[in-house]
Protein backbone atom coordinates (compact mmCIF):
# COMPACT_ATOMS: atom_id res chain seq x y z
CA UNK A 1 0.00 0.00 0.00
CA UNK A 2 1.19 3.59 -1.06
CA UNK A 3 0.71 7.08 0.70
CA UNK A 4 -0.08 10.09 -1.19
CA UNK A 5 -0.30 13.29 0.64
CA UNK A 6 -1.43 16.46 -1.58
CA UNK A 7 -0.75 19.59 0.15
CA UNK A 8 -1.37 23.23 -1.04
CA UNK A 9 0.52 25.77 -0.11
CA UNK A 10 0.52 27.84 2.41
CA UNK A 11 -1.25 31.51 2.77
CA UNK A 12 0.52 33.49 0.36
CA UNK A 13 0.94 37.22 0.60
CA UNK A 14 -0.41 39.79 -1.94
CA UNK A 15 1.47 42.91 -0.15
CA UNK A 16 3.70 43.60 -3.31
CA UNK A 17 1.75 44.24 -6.68
CA UNK A 18 4.15 44.25 -8.41
CA UNK A 19 5.42 41.11 -7.66
CA UNK A 20 5.21 38.34 -10.28
CA UNK A 21 2.44 35.44 -8.95
CA UNK A 22 5.50 32.78 -9.13
CA UNK A 23 7.40 34.81 -6.62
CA UNK A 24 4.86 35.33 -4.20
CA UNK A 25 5.86 34.33 -0.61
CA UNK A 26 4.41 33.00 2.39
CA UNK A 27 2.77 35.61 4.94
CA UNK A 28 2.67 35.10 8.20
CA UNK A 29 -0.60 33.57 8.69
CA UNK A 30 0.64 31.03 6.06
CA UNK A 31 4.19 30.45 7.94
CA UNK A 32 2.50 29.49 11.71
CA UNK A 33 0.03 27.31 9.13
CA UNK A 34 2.89 25.88 7.50
CA UNK A 35 4.61 25.06 10.95
CA UNK A 36 1.32 23.75 12.85
CA UNK A 37 0.74 21.21 9.57
CA UNK A 38 4.23 20.20 10.01
CA UNK A 39 3.23 19.42 13.87
CA UNK A 40 0.27 17.57 12.28
CA UNK A 41 2.44 15.95 10.23
CA UNK A 42 4.81 14.38 12.92
CA UNK A 43 2.27 13.75 15.14
CA UNK A 44 0.53 11.53 12.46
CA UNK A 45 3.77 9.84 11.70
CA UNK A 46 3.51 11.04 8.11
CA UNK A 47 7.00 10.80 6.20
CA UNK A 48 7.22 10.89 2.97
CA UNK A 49 10.29 9.30 0.86
CA UNK A 50 9.79 11.61 -1.86
CA UNK A 51 8.25 15.16 -2.17
CA UNK A 52 7.41 16.67 -5.26
CA UNK A 53 7.01 20.61 -4.77
CA UNK A 54 6.24 23.60 -7.45
CA UNK A 55 9.12 25.75 -7.97
CA UNK A 56 6.95 28.77 -7.25
CA UNK A 57 8.57 30.60 -4.17
CA UNK A 58 5.36 29.96 -1.83
CA UNK A 59 5.19 26.54 -2.28
CA UNK A 60 9.20 26.08 -1.73
CA UNK A 61 8.68 28.71 1.72
CA UNK A 62 5.82 25.83 2.82
CA UNK A 63 7.96 22.84 2.27
CA UNK A 64 10.60 24.56 3.72
CA UNK A 65 8.71 25.07 7.16
CA UNK A 66 7.71 21.42 7.45
CA UNK A 67 11.13 20.81 7.46
CA UNK A 68 13.57 19.25 9.11
CA UNK A 69 12.43 15.31 9.02
CA UNK A 70 13.04 12.51 10.93
CA UNK A 71 14.21 10.72 7.44
CA UNK A 72 15.43 13.30 4.56
CA UNK A 73 13.02 12.63 2.02
CA UNK A 74 14.23 13.18 -1.50
CA UNK A 75 13.04 16.41 -3.24
CA UNK A 76 12.18 16.87 -6.61
CA UNK A 77 11.30 20.81 -7.97
CA UNK A 78 9.05 21.06 -11.07
CA UNK A 79 8.50 23.82 -12.86
CA UNK A 80 5.22 21.83 -14.48
CA UNK A 81 3.64 21.45 -10.94
CA UNK A 82 3.37 25.72 -11.06
CA UNK A 83 -0.49 26.01 -11.73
CA UNK A 84 -1.11 22.40 -12.91
CA UNK A 85 -3.71 21.33 -13.52
CA UNK A 86 -5.83 18.43 -12.35
CA UNK A 87 -4.09 16.24 -15.20
CA UNK A 88 -1.07 17.58 -15.44
CA UNK A 89 -0.52 17.08 -11.15
CA UNK A 90 -1.53 13.05 -11.79
CA UNK A 91 0.79 13.50 -15.04
CA UNK A 92 3.33 14.31 -12.20
CA UNK A 93 2.79 11.67 -9.65
CA UNK A 94 2.53 9.25 -12.40
CA UNK A 95 6.20 9.21 -12.62
CA UNK A 96 6.70 8.34 -9.23
CA UNK A 97 9.45 5.41 -9.36
CA UNK A 98 7.48 2.31 -7.60
CA UNK A 99 10.31 1.82 -5.29
CA UNK A 100 8.84 4.76 -3.28
CA UNK A 101 6.47 4.30 -0.59
CA UNK A 102 5.36 7.84 0.42
CA UNK A 103 4.90 10.60 -1.92
CA UNK A 104 4.21 14.15 -0.53
CA UNK A 105 3.29 17.16 -3.55
CA UNK A 106 3.06 20.48 -2.92
CA UNK A 107 0.64 22.64 -5.68
CA UNK A 108 -1.41 25.38 -5.97
CA UNK A 109 -5.58 25.03 -7.27
CA UNK A 110 -7.02 24.77 -8.63
CA UNK A 111 -5.58 21.87 -10.12
CA UNK A 112 -4.89 19.81 -6.30
CA UNK A 113 -7.97 20.62 -5.59
CA UNK A 114 -9.44 18.71 -8.69
CA UNK A 115 -6.74 16.11 -8.88
CA UNK A 116 -7.71 15.32 -4.86
CA UNK A 117 -11.55 14.99 -6.19
CA UNK A 118 -10.48 12.74 -9.09
CA UNK A 119 -8.51 10.31 -6.81
CA UNK A 120 -11.70 10.01 -4.73
CA UNK A 121 -13.49 9.34 -6.90
CA UNK A 122 -17.23 8.06 -6.39
CA UNK A 123 -16.70 6.15 -3.13
CA UNK A 124 -18.24 6.31 0.00
CA UNK A 125 -19.66 10.10 0.86
CA UNK A 126 -18.30 10.71 4.29
CA UNK A 127 -17.51 13.48 6.04
CA UNK A 128 -14.18 13.75 5.27
CA UNK A 129 -14.78 13.88 1.46
CA UNK A 130 -17.66 15.96 1.26
CA UNK A 131 -15.00 18.65 2.86
CA UNK A 132 -12.83 17.87 0.42
CA UNK A 133 -14.72 18.41 -2.11
CA UNK A 134 -16.39 21.84 -0.96
CA UNK A 135 -13.24 23.32 -0.55
CA UNK A 136 -9.43 23.14 -0.33
CA UNK A 137 -8.03 26.43 1.28
CA UNK A 138 -4.57 27.05 1.80
CA UNK A 139 -2.29 24.96 3.19
CA UNK A 140 -4.90 21.53 3.62
CA UNK A 141 -3.48 18.27 3.31
CA UNK A 142 -5.10 15.69 2.01
CA UNK A 143 -3.94 12.12 3.06
CA UNK A 144 -4.31 9.27 0.31
CA UNK A 145 -4.15 5.06 0.66
CA UNK A 146 -2.87 4.07 -3.05
CA UNK A 147 -3.20 0.23 -3.83
CA UNK A 148 -2.08 0.48 -7.25
CA UNK A 149 0.96 1.41 -9.19
CA UNK A 150 1.77 4.78 -9.52
CA UNK A 151 2.26 4.84 -13.10
CA UNK A 152 -1.76 4.36 -13.52
CA UNK A 153 -2.40 6.63 -11.21
CA UNK A 154 -6.18 8.06 -11.92
CA UNK A 155 -9.41 8.91 -11.61
CA UNK A 156 -10.95 6.70 -8.30
CA UNK A 157 -7.42 5.30 -7.58
CA UNK A 158 -6.53 6.94 -4.26
CA UNK A 159 -9.06 5.94 -1.22
CA UNK A 160 -9.36 9.59 1.22
CA UNK A 161 -8.04 8.59 4.98
CA UNK A 162 -8.05 12.27 6.04
CA UNK A 163 -8.76 15.73 5.31
CA UNK A 164 -6.53 18.31 7.21
CA UNK A 165 -7.35 22.26 7.01
CA UNK A 166 -5.06 25.00 9.21
CA UNK A 167 -8.08 25.61 10.82
CA UNK A 168 -8.29 21.93 12.48
CA UNK A 169 -5.31 22.45 14.02
CA UNK A 170 -4.97 23.87 17.66
CA UNK A 171 -1.70 25.76 16.74
CA UNK A 172 -3.13 27.88 14.25
CA UNK A 173 -6.05 30.89 15.39
CA UNK A 174 -8.94 30.70 12.95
Amino acid sequence: MRQLLLLRHAKSSWDDPGLADHSRPLNRRGKLAAQAMRSALEGLGLAPDLILVSTSRRTLQTMQELEPWADTPLVELLDSLYLANAEGVLTALRTTPETVRSVLLIGHNPGLHEAASRLAGTGPDTTELARLRASYPSGALAEFSISGPWGTLGDGGGRLVRFLCPRDLPDVAA
